[in-house]
């Protein structure tokens, strides 16, 4: 499995230098020329609480033939450190990725065979997880450029704390056979903040596409997912892929990567579903995830069955006509014939009343519209004979 360099803990280193110390050390046997040959003694490991102040010190030793005449020493240390204190002889910058570097120099002549202490110090802020610490100088005590040697050196701690890893899913519809786009996240919700030390550290989010769907655009930051690690560049059509933050591979506390998928829904599918893993890129859950309970989140897809329009509301039966309203008079003169309110029940019309009311017990409804037209029916009946006597009398006079 490809290693990667760790970074150190959580602490803020400061310098205070010390002279050269004179020691009896024999100088190196295979220097060939007249020239310094300084090496840097190695800081011992720590695990620092958040807050905690790291305080060691370090030997430059001249294993040359030649004196070393000043040293110029540095000191790095990752986001999650900072130097408790600034020295009158140190340089502070900010360099690289939210490094913070000491650039100190030390006005001593190191002879050869002799040795010079340099204290270390550092302290541990409230999000370092994964740090490390650069110090030291070159063979001829000048500044170091890139790159490590017996002079210049490189410590990797972590901090006694944990990140929590997040994962994010999403739920949406889409229609059987059409296509729909999936957005998902990784989230670091801290307290540490997270940068690759070794393979199983990186940060990743693996992802099961829900079968029934394929994908026809893919983030350029993932890629398929095989057997233990991730293969090739964002290839399609793959059930499984791993995103990560390709840029600088680190996740600050509350930094989240958003990921969106472009899929084709098969047309048989019904409600597809995958999910979403906030691991490392090998599918390893690291160590300092200690909160597991939000590393998975489900992808679902729900697809609407057939289009079923709502039912037509049912016709209401239409209110019965008030007699007089002209609607069941030919002639249009129901009001004029409508019976007395005060006329006796089945005095106009009774043998229609009759014969209705026996239709009606037939039935089962109550009559009043069948009821209402014999009346008016009647009414008009007795109009048409007084009319007829009126023309007999005049036919007789």
């Amino acid at each position: 499995m490809r290693q990667y360099p760790r970074r150190s803990s959580a602490v803020v280193a400061a310098a205070a230098f010390a002279a050269a110390v004179p020691a009896a050390v024999a100088p190196a046997a295979h220097a060939e020329e007249s020239a310094p040959e300084l090496t840097v003694s190695t800081l011992p490991t720590a695990s620092p609480k958040p807050g905690e102040l790291y305080d060691q010190q370090v030997t430059v030793t001249n294993h040359g033939t030649a004196p070393a005449d000043g040293v110029t020493f540095r000191i790095r240390l990752t986001r999650g450190l900072d130097f408790p204190e600034q020295a009158g002889n140190c340089t502070y910058s900010t360099v690289g990725d939210q490094v913070r570097q000491a650039l100190c120099e030390l006005d001593t002549v190191v002879e050869p065979g002799a040795t010079l202490t340099v204290p270390v110090r550092f302290k541990a802020l409230p999000h370092a997880l994964m740090e490390a610490v650069e110090y030291g100088t070159t063979a001829t005590g000048e500044a170091p450029g890139t790159g490590f040697s017996e002079a210049y050196r490189r410590l990797t701690l972590k901090a006694d704390s944990w990140a929590d890893l997040v994962a994010v899913g999403e739920e949406t519809e889409g229609l059987a056979g059409d296509g729909q786009s999936v957005t998902l996240e990784l989230r670091n919700d801290g307290p540490g903040w997270i940068q690759n030390q070794v393979s199983d550290d990186l940060p990743g989010l693996v992802v099961t596409i829900p079968p029934g769907t394929t994908t026809t655009q893919v983030p350029k930051d993932c890629s398929p997912f095989h057997i233990d690690g991730p293969t090739g560049g964002p290839l399609l059509g793959r059930a499984q892929y791993v995103c990560w933050p390709k840029d600088d591979a680190t996740l600050d506390v509350g930094e989240k990567h958003l990921y969106t998928f472009s899929l084709k829904i098969d047309k048989d599918a019904v409600d597809p579903k995958g999910k979403v893993r906030a691991s490392s890129v090998y599918n390893i859950t690291p160590a300092y995830d200690r909160n597991l309970a939000n590393n998975t989140a489900p992808i679902v897809i729900d697809t609407p069955s057939d289009y079923e329009p709502e039912p037509s509301p049912t016709p209401s039966t239409p209110a019965p006509t008030t007699p007089g309203d002209g609607g069941n008079d030919p002639d249009g003169q129901g009001g004029a014939a409508t019976p007395s309110p005060s006329a006796p029940a089945g005095t106009t019309g009774s043998t229609g009343t009759t014969g209705t009311t026996g239709n009606l017990a037939s039935t089962g409804t109550d009559g009043t519209g069948l009821l209402a037209g014999a009346a008016a029916a009647a009414a008009a009946l007795g109009a048409l004979l007084v009319l007829t006597v009126r023309r007999m009398r005049n036919t007789t006079r």
